[in-house]
C-alpha cells in the first residue's frame, strides 16, 4: 500500500481562500490605508511570497476578494417579466442590498477610491463588473423599447445612468439612507421620463 501524495491544488485553493477572506476582514476592521500584504499573510497563515506569487498588490488581492473570477459576463441579465418598472425596482432593490452588505461595504469603497489612482485596476473593474452589468441594463431597456414601454430614440446608455447613478451617489457620499423605497422612487421617476408621449 502506497502513501497518498498530498493534493497541492487543494492546499493552494485553501490558501488562496484564506488570503481573500483575510483581506476582506482586515479592510473591514482597520480600513484600506492600514491594509498591508504582511497583515494579510499573517491573518491567512501564509508567507508573503505566497501572496506575491498570485497578486502584484494589496489592491489586486482585494479586487479578487470582492470580484471573484469565473463570472461569465454574458450570463448577467435583468429580470424580464414584461413590466419594465417592476423589473427595474427589483434590480435596484438588489443593488441597494448589495451595496449595503456590511462584509463588502469597506472593500468596495476602498476599491472604488483606489481606481482613481490605479488605471489598470479601474479598467479591470470596468471590464469584469461595471460593463457586464451596464450592458444587461441596456438589453432590458431595449426589450422595453421594443414593447413600447420606452419612447423610440431614447439614448439607453444615458437612461441607465439615470437609474444607477443616484444609488451610487447616495452610497458613496452617505448623505442620506440608501433604501428600497428610494430605489423604487428612482425607478418610477425614470420610467415615467422614458415613457412614450
Amino acid at each position: 500500500m502506497t502513501a497518498k501524495t498530498p493534493d497541492s491544488t487543494r492546499r493552494s485553493e485553501r490558501s488562496r481562500r484564506a488570503i481573500l477572506d483575510a483581506a476582506l476582514e482586515l479592510v473591514g476592521e482597520s480600513g484600506y490605508q492600514r491594509l498591508t500584504i504582511e497583515a494579510i499573510a499573517a491573518r491567512a497563515g501564509v508567507g508573503k511570497q505566497t501572496i506575491y506569487r498570485w497578486w502584484p498588490s494589496k489592491a489586486a488581492v482585494l479586487f479578487e476578494a470582492v470580484v471573484p473570477e469565473g463570472v461569465d459576463p454574458a450570463t448577467v441579465e435583468l429580470p424580464d417579466t414584461g413590466d419594465i418598472e417592476a423589473d427595474l425596482k427589483a434590480t435596484l432593490r438588489a443593488t441597494v442590498d448589495e451595496l449595503g452588505n456590511p462584509r463588502l461595504d469597506a472593500p468596495t469603497r476602498a476599491l472604488t477610491a483606489e481606481t482613481q489612482n490605479d488605471p489598470q485596476l479601474g479598467a479591470a473593474l470596468a471590464e469584469r463588473v461595471l460593463e457586464p452589468q451596464l450592458q444587461a441594463y441596456v438589453r432590458r431597456l431595449q426589450a422595453a423599447q421594443r414593447a413600447g414601454q420606452i419612447a423610440d430614440g431614447v439614448d439607453l446608455r444615458t437612461a441607465l445612468e439615470l437609474l444607477v447613478g443616484p444609488l451610487f451617489h447616495r452610497w458613496l457620499l452617505r448623505t442620506r439612507p440608501l433604501t428600497h423605497e428610494y430605489a423604487d422612487t428612482v425607478a418610477t421617476l425614470v420610467v415615467r421620463g422614458l415613457a412614450p408621449r
